[in-house]
């Protein structure tokens, strides 16, 4: 993967030295609200591996975020596919992030990387549309998907099938949709 970058970030594939706040971002409570479990630190690093044995296999994926200024981790974003949920059809892109650490929340580094991200499926890799979920009643990220112009898909909401019997609460998931059309026309309407 060639890394993104934006005015502050720097979007690239997961490193070594990326191990501990990756751990520490599978395993915090408020991080991982809306996941019904947490990860030690042996799975946190299988984890991290699958992700960037993706990114190496497709060139995107769920990448790291780093503060250009200072090199810091401070979580993920990224697009990827969703050839795991069976009702998608094959090749549906997903844009997607974990929440960054806490210190780094409210500052729109999710936001202004997912902008990247959508600009490089587009323009770079030619989608046609990007779509987005996540577990109805978080509203941080759909606000996240609201401010990037996705546009909600309520038919196609879906209670998520990797979510356990155990917990309910989280299983059911809101869709968001981005043609590349619209996403083209909020540009031009921007300049």
């Amino acid at each position: 993967m060639t890394p993104i970058r934006t005015e502050r970030l720097i979007l690239r594939n997961w490193g070594d030295r990326d191990r501990e706040l990756f751990h520490r971002i599978n395993s915090d409570e408020r991080v991982m609200e809306f996941f019904p479990f947490r990860r030690d630190r042996s799975q946190s690093d299988a984890k991290m591996e699958e992700l960037r044995a993706a990114i190496d296999r497709d060139g995107f994926g769920f990448a790291a975020a780093e503060i250009a200024a200072t090199g810091e981790c401070i979580g993920f974003v990224g697009i990827t596919r969703t050839d795991h949920l069976p009702f998608l059809p094959r090749g549906t892109i997903e844009i997607g992030w974990r929440r960054l650490a806490p210190e780094f929340w409210g500052r729109g580094y999710v936001t202004e990387a997912a902008e990247a991200w959508l600009t490089h499926g587009f323009e770079r890799l030619g989608l046609d549309e990007i779509v987005s979920f996540a577990v109805k009643d978080n509203s941080r990220s759909t606000a996240v998907m609201e401010r990037l112009g996705m546009i909600a898909d309520p038919a196609s909401d879906f209670d998520h099938p990797g979510v356990p019997d155990s917990h309910t609460a989280l299983r059911r998931h809101v869709f968001y949709r981005l043609p590349r059309t619209d996403w083209q026309a909020r540009k031009r309407a921007a300049r």
